[in-house]
């Protein structure tokens, strides 16, 4: 626990293919930024191992710290504390149900239940829990919803080493998806929908009463997409990556037969979201309302449009800076480094807000 809140805060947010950084500096109105980056790397479209992390791979230390290392000299940040985020893949997070009870007594049937849901021994992990709900069953017994969070100490350590070898001050870690609803959803108590499209991965989270409820993921996603460009036209990952920027989901002519190539693999996203929407509808008598777009893949062309036809729901791309304060020379760009800034802004604001 820290004993002064410090003036600003790096929120850093390491992907499969990328390193994003925020500053974001404590003010009266709203949090404010005072600097930005990131490095993104394509090898990963072409080889596995290229990841910088993968749900199969241990992320790759020394990769890590070269590239936090530059992004700190251009950055020149004022603070050397740092909230970073972990990938969903990389924790274990169940909602358990229970009676109502004090904390006290919470706090002991989480850690006795955890053992049934965690798939390796209770003393290779760190766990937390949340409550983030109530609800009377049918008989008018009061429940809670106690979210469990389980991280192995084998990834503390090493994002610990990572950054301690960067010359910066890890101050937490925070799972990403919680992240994004703080940039995303806030306060809002609308049951949302987060598809937070990657470049190897796809998560898929649901948010009620601005709390996170459940999850699912797919290996499907921006990657896949170039992929099925670069195969289809025999042309080099790069190219594919720019005419998939370019032209997206709203091409016409010559164009549309490219924008089709993509749709397959788009669909399976999508379904993935459904599966997600149905599971969680049925489960928790719930009913998702929209559904807002996040990571990289959320600024394809036309993608809004594509998710709210198959789905009969409202999508629409993550504004995260709508939470903060930021230059008003950046206003032309917000919109689309938005959806890949979300993690990262979420993180920096994470003790602001």
């Amino acid at each position: 626990m820290l004993f002064f809140k410090p003036k600003s805060f790096l929120g850093v947010d390491i992907g499969t293919n990328s390193i994003k950084i925020v500053e974001i500096i404590n003010s009266d109105k709203k949090p404010k930024l005072r600097n930005y980056g990131w490095l993104e790397t394509y090898g990963y479209l072409e080889r596995l191992n290229d990841a910088i992390q993968t749900s199969s791979l241990k992320i790759l230390e020394k990769d890590a710290v070269k590239l936090l290392k530059f992004l700190i000299s251009q950055l020149k940040p004022k603070t050397d504390k740092v909230v970073a985020s972990l990938p969903s893949f990389a924790a274990f997070i169940t909602l358990l149900e229970t009676p109502l009870m004090s904390a006290a007594d919470t706090a002991k049937t989480v850690v006795f239940q955890a053992r049934q849901y965690i798939p390796i021994p209770v003393s290779e992990v760190t766990i937390d829990w949340l409550k983030v709900g109530e609800r009377e069953d049918e008989e008018g017994v009061k429940k809670q919803q106690i979210l469990l969070i389980s991280v192995p100490n084998e990834r503390i350590k090493s994002y610990q080493s990572i950054f301690k070898a960067a010359g910066l001050k890890l101050v937490a870690l925070e799972i990403e998806s919680f992240s994004l609803a703080r940039a995303l959803v806030g306060s809002d108590p609308t049951p949302t929908i987060l598809a937070d499209i990657g470049g190897r991965s796809t998560n898929i989270a649901v948010v009620d009463q601005g709390f996170w409820k459940y999850n699912g993921r797919t290996d499907f996603a921006g990657g896949s997409l170039t992929r099925a460009i670069a195969s289809s036209v025999n042309i080099d990952i790069k190219r594919a990556e720019d005419l998939k920027k370019r032209r997206g989901l709203s091409g016409v002519g010559g164009e549309y037969e490219l924008s089709t190539l993509m749709i397959p693999f788009l669909d399976v996203i999508i379904e993935e979201v459904r599966r997600v929407k149905d599971a969680y509808e049925k489960e928790y008598q719930g009913k998702i309302e929209r559904v807002i777009l996040a990571g990289g893949g959320a600024n394809l062309l036309g993608i809004e449009n594509y998710f709210t036809e198959r789905l009969g729901l409202t999508a629409v791309k993550g504004a995260p800076f709508n939470k903060i304060s930021y230059p008003s020379k950046l206003e032309p760009v917000v919109n689309e480094m938005g959806p890949s800034l979300a993690v990262a802004i979420g993180l920096g604001i994470r003790n602001f807000v």
